[in-house]
């Protein structure tokens, strides 16, 4: 597959792709995959999968007052292998700042005094139309009235740790944060803090 046909080419074509036909194949609460009837660029005819993420997802770079990064480990059922990543989740419709608190504190325990969007990316573009949106989070502190953990439970959270933020980046390089949003949210919260010269 080469670049996506979009949420335009429903409509008709975009970037030099045309749409024919198109069909849902499978669909839940969280996605819906479609396939549409192209003709390419170079004017020759095809199929295109296309998985669209019902939601945007939010992701939260938690930083302490000591500039550690919180991060939390959980075995993803996808590739059976643990990932180490920031706090993160569906919207479920709500606005992204308000899901960005919510996943923090499920997922974590923990709440945030100042919230600013660093970033916005799309996930998988040449086969997903899956908009995300990241936080930096700031002056930290324990969830009011204790943390009873089923957020963490449900997810499959193992560990919740910090790092120093240097660390964290250090760990994308040795390859132990692999997960893809998580590089680029520590990427977007090192860009406004201006910690890449």
């Amino acid at each position: 597959m080469g670049a996506t046909a979009g949420r335009d080419a429903t409509a008709g074509g975009h970037a030099g792709w045309t749409t024919t036909g198109s069909r849902v194949v499978y669909e839940n609460r969280w996605i819906r995959v479609r396939e549409d009837d192209v003709v390419r660029p170079d004017g020759g005819a095809g199929v295109y999968g296309v998985v669209e993420v019902r939601q945007p997802s939010v992701f939260v770079v938690a930083l302490t007052d000591d500039d550690e990064v919180v991060l939390v480990s959980q075995r993803r059922y996808t590739t059976g292998a643990v990932s180490v990543e920031v706090p993160a989740g569906g919207t479920d419709g709500e606005d992204p700042l308000v899901a960005a608190r919510r996943e923090l504190a499920e997922e974590t325990g923990l709440t945030a005094r100042e919230w600013t969007e660093v970033g916005r990316m799309d996930a998988l573009n040449g086969i997903a139309d899956a908009p995300e949106h990241v936080f930096l989070a700031r002056g930290l502190a324990p969830v009011e009235g204790g943390d009873d953990g089923r957020g963490r439970v449900e997810e499959g959270i193992d560990s919740v740790r910090t790092v120093p933020f240097a660390d964290a980046l250090r760990l994308v390089t040795d390859g132990t944060i692999r997960d893809g949003e998580t590089i680029a949210a520590l990427a977007f919260a090192a860009i406004h803090l201006r910690r890449f010269h």
